[in-house]
């Protein structure tokens, strides 16, 4: 790793709580931008490096006739039994954080000063370990839940994956910052937009 490799900033939060929009909005700001669910579906895209293995532990009922993976009989799977959820994990965890160290170095060779480490289960996961900070979007539970289901969910499976993660209390409690999304989101924004200064300032 080259040695201005730049400080990993940890974004979390459960789904539907506005991670999506927190990380977009810092990668305008100038933040390195290393998301773990794009290198995910890209391990599990047509001819992707995990479809193999996902095959083998999975069958061919978690695919479509085509060969791509069905994402929606993928989630119904591992979003209902925990211990298939453990399996997929176990397939794609390790892959995910090999690509990301890989784009981290990337963005030290760019010059990056801070790299936003996307991750949705950061905690679970311990990727929270190679963070100097942490930093969690949160929704209380009505919108939380309104927002799952606004992407074509019902209100049983918005459920399903929203328990399947941390709970919000624990993960805010563990988190260096929590940023409330609960409000309009040029409030968050700003608050996003002064705590990066902030973090700059701080780096110097």
């Amino acid at each position: 790793m080259p040695a201005n490799r730049p400080f990993l900033l940890g974004l979390t939060g459960g789904i539907g709580c506005g991670k999506s929009e927190a990380a977009a909005w810092l990668k305008g700001l100038g933040a390195a931008h290393i998301d773990a669910d794009a290198i995910s579906r890209a391990l599990t895209a047509p001819g992707g490096e995990a479809l193999g293995e996902i095959r083998r532990r999975f069958g061919e009922g978690v695919f479509r006739p085509d060969g791509a993976l069905d994402r929606a009989a993928m989630g119904e799977k591992v979003f209902r039994d925990a211990a298939a959820r453990r399996t997929l994990e176990a397939i794609l965890h390790p892959r995910v954080r090999r690509r990301m160290a890989e784009e981290i170095e990337a963005a030290a060779q760019r010059g990056a000063r801070v790299a936003v480490l996307d991750v949705p289960l950061l905690f679970e996961t311990g990727m929270d370990a190679l963070c100097g900070e942490t930093w969690a979007v949160s929704a209380g539970e009505k919108a939380q839940l309104s927002r799952v289901m606004a992407r074509g969910l019902t209100e049983s499976q918005a459920r399903a994956r929203i328990a399947s993660q941390m709970s919000r209390e624990e993960r805010n409690a563990r988190a260096t910052r929590v940023i409330n999304t609960d409000r309009p989101v040029e409030e968050t924004r700003a608050e996003l937009t002064a705590l990066y200064q902030q973090l700059l300032a701080r780096l110097g």
